[in-house]
């Protein structure tokens, strides 16, 4: 695991403010772009370059499909797929996301506008953690407890008590994923990868 903290994801709200208001990121191993397009049921549409680029389809794709269909990007990033969904939840989703894990790993994490976030962690199909990340202390899975040293290090602050630090909560996050994948990204990444993209079904619960 890498020694990333919240800090170091402080950009991403700074420099990708429409995308930080209502979000979802994931990252699959050992999947290409296209293959992970296809497991969601999903066709190649089109190709986009930047993450500012996926905003405004994302956004089209829900009007246009009443939130059935969701707009999401994919790039290839070392040995994973990073997925990215403006105003979009397929990453959370047990119902698309467990079947993709088998074998493979599946971290992801969203925030809505409202500030609702969840992050989850899968492991060969088994859900290993979950948690709202503004509520840090509440986790469950099949091993809830197994990176709570690693949660404090990147800077989430666990105690159930008023007055906790929770300021940082969507950059520590991004540092958890980090620590997790051993994927880094950058803001150079997210605005100079090509996104292959397409819109996936939302899968029935």
């Amino acid at each position: 695991m890498t020694g990333t903290t919240a800090a170091d994801y402080l950009w991403f709200g700074e420099d990708f403010d429409d995308l930080a208001e209502a979000y979802c990121i994931t990252l699959v191993r050992g999947l290409s772009p296209q293959t992970l397009l296809a497991r969601l049921g999903a066709e190649e549409e089109v190709r986009v370059a930047g993450v500012q680029g996926l905003v405004e389809p994302a956004y089209d794709a829900w009007d246009t499909h009443d939130g059935d269909r969701l707009f999401v990007g994919v790039t290839a990033v070392a040995d994973w797929a990073l997925m990215v969904e403006p105003n979009g939840y397929l990453g959370i989703t047990d119902e698309a996301v467990a079947p993709i894990s088998r074998g493979t790993t599946v971290v992801s994490h969203f925030r809505n506008i409202n500030a609702v976030d969840h992050f989850n962690w899968y492991e060969d199909g088994e859900l290993r953690l979950h948690f709202e990340p503004l509520f840090p202390y509440g986790r469950d899975g099949s091993d809830p407890d197994g990176l709570v040293g690693t949660m404090r290090k990147v800077g989430f602050d666990l105690s159930e008590e008023d007055g906790r630090d929770y300021e940082l909560h969507t950059e520590a996050a991004f540092a958890l994923a980090e620590r997790i994948t051993g994927v880094l990204l950058t803001p150079e990444l997210l605005r100079t990868a090509e996104f292959v993209c397409g819109t996936a079904p939302l899968p029935a619960r």
